[in-house]
């Protein structure tokens, strides 16, 4: 069986963690919350309305790739809430073996500030949007994956991953 780990990307305020969860459910697969293996020192940095670089994601995201490898040796498919907004970090996503897609939720910047206004309790402030967005780095051409738009749904965002993508092992 081919390890598959699908990857909900893109700037907070997006739907990663909605999105991801039904596309979890729809390939019966266990999803990961991302922001939930952010350090404190994250977590405070970005409360402060610090944005985070490079630095200080690079552990992070090697703990996001090790859960990856962790559900696979329990035979299952992963999906992951994550913001890899840059190539690089993707990069690090990839690295290790099985097949890692990535399915980018972009949207119009008012949107996504809306969003981010509307919801509460959650550590990231929408002060950093802009900083994400500087950051973003689109999907490429050699990348599996796809973008969506956010406007649609979560349901229908989670129709389009599926249908969009080729089945394992397909080029």
């Amino acid at each position: 069986m081919t390890q598959i780990a699908w990857v909900v990307m893109g700037v907070s305020g997006s739907g990663k963690s909605e999105v991801g969860m039904r596309l979890a459910e729809a390939l019966e697969a266990s999803f990961i919350e991302g922001d939930s293996f952010h350090p404190s020192g994250n977590l405070a940095k970005m409360a402060a309305g610090i944005a985070l670089g490079d630095d200080d994601r690079l552990g992070w995201l090697h703990v996001l790739r090790a859960e990856i490898a962790r559900i696979w040796e329990e035979g299952k498919p992963a999906v992951l809430a994550c913001s890899a907004l840059k190539r690089r970090y993707r990069d690090i996503l990839r690295a290790g073996g099985g097949e890692v897609r990535f399915v980018h939720l972009h949207g119009e910047r008012a949107l996504i500030a809306r969003r981010m206004d509307a919801r509460t309790g959650h550590f990231m402030p929408a002060a950093l949007l802009d900083s994400q967005l500087r950051d973003l780095e689109p999907l490429q051409p050699d990348e599996a994956g796809v973008t969506l738009d956010v406007r649609d749904p979560p349901d229908k965002l989670v129709e389009q991953a599926l249908l969009s993508l080729p089945e394992p092992g397909i080029d």
